[in-house]
């Protein structure tokens, strides 16, 4: 299953909010520098679904705002 992120990095807390049927817009304390961001991304993404960060893969817009996510194993 593919999922579309609209990441907002620097918020005052992490929270995942569903847009539409595979759109969300998660907010990230993590600022945009050295991928700290992607992997605080995939973390709070992992808690929302419930499953492990190694079931979530960023495949498109690795340094950009919109990602596209991978998620394997379970469907969210």
């Amino acid at each position: 299953m593919r999922i579309y992120v609209k990441v907002s990095p620097r918020s005052s807390k992490n929270e995942v909010i569903k847009i539409s049927e595979g759109e969300y817009k998660v907010k990230i304390t993590a600022p945009p520098v050295d991928g700290e961001a992607n992997s605080m991304l995939i973390k709070v993404l992992a808690e929302y679904f419930g499953i492990s960060k190694s079931s979530l893969t960023i495949i498109g817009g690795k340094s950009a705002k919109i990602k596209i996510i991978e998620i394997s194993g379970k469907e969210a």
